[in-house]
């Protein structure tokens, strides 16, 4: 079995290898042009396949990049995209593997699950980013904070039609019956099938958890608002006898009770302090604070 890695698709390597295997120029071209949906499709005398590695950002956004599997009776060719350090994980993951040069459908099979094992550290880290931000909509809400849910939500809907697409790779692998791939291998391709879709249904259940954690901060965000017009509208009314009593003795008209009386200032202050009194206490009464 030959085992060709394509690390510059640009490059003419991947032009002598289509013409030695017979290779569609279609395929060729879906390689050269990256953002490609993760697909399965037959050439003659081989399958082609598009999986999508997930690349998580260190700003926490995330970034699809494209993995090309060319697979037949007697060969395999994976061409990388430029400049990803996790697919070139992924392959030296498999060179190490048990016998990689053994049979071309069990390099095949292996490339799929490195790929597919690979979201679940991303599933991991959204897990706890949802966790937070439940946290923070809960005890804390800023602004910071609905940008975050908004920027995970994005990202999830990225995680989700990758996982969509790879899902379909996977249900059409098990449903073929290609006759490159040996009988033995698929219960293991059913098992990539189950991952994938487990996968998906954590993305789905995260994206709910998401919507609730949005949810709960506009509820704080709305009872942060009421709490800030209750005390608005106590102090208010408790000022609002001052401003009565100090409105009506600052009338310039007479035969206001004590106007005239050396203690007027004493029977204002009085009525002032009395007034706001019997307020305080109705209010207390009302169960307003």
């Amino acid at each position: 079995m030959d085992w060709h890695n394509v690390s510059d698709p640009a490059g003419p390597e991947l032009d002598q290898l289509a013409r030695r295997y017979h290779l569609h120029p279609l395929h060729i071209e879906d390689c050269r042009h990256r953002n490609q949906n993760a697909k399965i499709e037959e050439g003659e005398g081989y399958l082609f396949t598009v999986l999508k590695v997930m690349r998580l950002m260190p700003d926490g956004s995330l970034e699809a990049a494209d993995l090309d599997l060319f697979f037949g009776a007697d060969f395999v060719i994976t061409v990388e995209e430029e400049q990803c350090p996790e697919i070139r994980g992924i392959i030296e993951q498999v060179q190490r593997g048990p016998n990689p040069a053994n049979r071309p459908d069990q390099v095949y099979y292996r490339v799929i699950d490195h790929v597919v094992d690979s979201y679940l550290p991303i599933l991991d880290h959204f897990d706890e980013t949802i966790d937070s931000l439940e946290d923070e909509a809960l005890d804390s809400a800023r602004p910071e904070t609905l940008s975050r849910i908004f920027e995970t939500k994005r990202a999830l809907i990225l995680l989700r039609r990758v996982l969509v697409n790879t899902r379909d790779v996977a249900g059409h692998l098990q449903r073929s019956e290609s006759p490159f791939i040996a009988r033995d291998l698929w219960p293991f391709l059913r098992d990539v099938y189950d991952h994938v879709a487990r996968n998906l249904d954590n993305v789905e259940m995260m994206r709910d958890l998401l919507s609730g954690a949005l949810d709960v901060y506009l509820s704080s965000v709305a009872n942060r608002t009421n709490q800030v017009m209750k005390v608005l509208t106590v102090m208010g009314t408790v000022a609002l006898p001052a401003v009565v009593v100090s409105g009506i003795y600052g009338m310039n008209v007479k035969g206001l009770p004590g106007a005239d009386s050396p203690y007027g200032m004493a029977v204002v202050i009085s009525l002032i302090f009395g007034s706001t009194a019997i307020l305080l206490y109705l209010l207390k009464r009302f169960g307003w604070f």
